[in-house]
């Protein structure tokens, strides 16, 4: 067979296995094996056990569980409800109040734990169930907690760039530093768009009644809320701090992490022998999952490698005679239309060893590049049918809120996503900014 034959019958299979509901790993990995004989033979798998052990050599991949075991303890701790009711009450004068009170909580355990799940299941259950009591749209208070949940992929630490990092071999330092203003920027625009929406349509989000406000003073919700913030702040600057002060790599980081989130859950009293079996159980079940699909995405570049799928899809876009922009624009398009059928996890392994040679051929910045990937693949968390934020929210969501409400309500915050990225390509600085501040030789 030729290799463009061999090119489109291997994505032809990829997604005809996905459809059939097999795992992802599975999926990449028995197609690997199936067109490693078809095409370049068995002695390909000598190459592919290498690249295999090559992963798991892989140094930086450890500060994975690392930040997944903070991500779990973190949501036990109890610092997330005590800051949520603080806020919820100091902003409950503002229309929409409540809104920003979930992005700024979502902001806050984006930056202590980089994890969508807990992220979404700890929202859900606190910010959704308030947000209706008072009043508030289902669709809106849905699209607030799905996209602020969402920012963990994105704000670092961010698992998603540590893979990104092990496979673009950038330095994941400099991709979380020029994560942090993206990340905020994104976290604005959903403030911004709460704040007008609920401003011309205060029945959306009403205030908080005065009779609840005036149960706590001021400077009682203040004393609460900054008990509760300094901790997490603190974890914050131990994890990042020492990234970008070159005190710590990223792996080492995230064991610091961890054992300052370890001793925040025993300083607020939640520890247990239990909560610490189930929190390491739990990471170690997350851990296999990413880790299995890194060891089959390894497998299948490296058979579309050798049988000349790099060449081809090459050979395609040169054929289409697209200029720098309108590649970047075809690139950035098809991670979007991934995201609505597949994580992002299986997007940037099947992706970025195809894309990234492209955008140095077009003379884009590497980290430039690889950080667009990461901003638009905020949106496979949101985009129906199948987003994972969507199905988190749901299985948390009272009966009244249904899918469809769901649905409904992300799609302003897509859009966003998607006017945040375009601001990123007109203002590259929004990215590059801190990296060169930080890393400047």
């Amino acid at each position: 067979m030729t290799p463009e034959t061999l090119t489109i019958l291997m994505f032809c299979g990829m997604i005809v296995g996905l459809i059939a509901g097999h795992p992802l790993a599975f999926v990449l990995g028995g197609i690997s094996v199936i067109f490693a004989f078809i095409g370049p033979g068995p002695a390909i798998f000598s190459i592919i056990v290498g690249r295999i052990y090559g992963q798991m050599d892989n140094y930086i991949l450890i500060a994975v569980p690392m930040f997944i075991l903070m991500a779990q303890l973190l949501s036990v701790s109890g610092v997330t409800e005590n800051m949520f009711s603080a806020l919820r009450l100091m902003l409950g004068r503002l229309r929409g109040g409540m809104l920003l009170a979930t992005i700024a909580i979502s902001v806050l355990l984006a930056a202590t734990t980089g994890v969508i799940g807990a992220s979404m299941t700890v929202m859900g259950v606190l910010a959704l169930p308030s947000m209706l009591k008072y009043g508030y749209q289902k669709e809106l208070s849905c699209g607030a907690i799905a996209a602020g949940g969402s920012l963990g992929i994105l704000i670092p630490p961010s698992i998603m760039l540590v893979i990104l990092g092990s496979y673009s071999q950038i330095s994941v330092g400099q991709l979380f530093a020029a994560a942090v203003i993206p990340g905020f920027l994104l976290a604005g625009l959903y403030t911004l768009y709460s704040l007008i929406l609920t401003g011309f349509r205060p029945d959306l989000g009403p205030p908080v009644s005065e009779a609840e406000l005036g149960e706590t003073s001021r400077s009682e919700l203040i004393g609460l809320l900054l008990r509760m913030a300094v901790p997490p702040i603190l974890l914050i600057f131990g994890v990042l701090g020492s990234i970008f002060a070159g005190w710590a790599t990223t792996t080492e980081a995230a064991s610091i992490g961890a054992m300052l989130t370890l001793a925040m859950v025993v300083a607020y009293g939640k520890f247990s022998w239990k909560l610490l079996q189930d929190s390491v159980s739990s990471t170690i079940r997350t851990s296999a999952m990413v880790l299995f699909v890194v060891v089959g995405a390894t497998a299948f570049t490296g058979v579309f490698v050798a049988i000349g799928g790099t060449r081809v899809v090459s050979g395609w876009i040169d054929a289409a005679g697209l200029g720098p922009y309108a590649l970047l624009a075809l690139m950035l398009a098809i991670v979007f239309v991934l995201g609505m059928f597949l994580d992002w996890l299986g997007i940037v392994l099947i992706c970025l060893p195809i894309f990234l040679p492209l955008a140095l051929d077009a003379g884009f910045d590497p980290l430039w590049f690889v950080m667009m990937v990461a901003i638009v693949l905020q949106t496979s968390f949101l985009t129906p049918p199948f987003g994972y934020a969507l199905f988190y929210l749901e299985g948390v969501a009272p009966p009244e809120v249904t899918l469809m409400h769901i649905y409904r309500g992300v799609l302003p915050f897509v859009g966003l996503i998607l006017l945040g990225a375009g601001l990123c390509i007109a203002f590259p600085q929004i990215i590059t900014f801190l990296p060169n501040a930080l890393y400047a030789k």
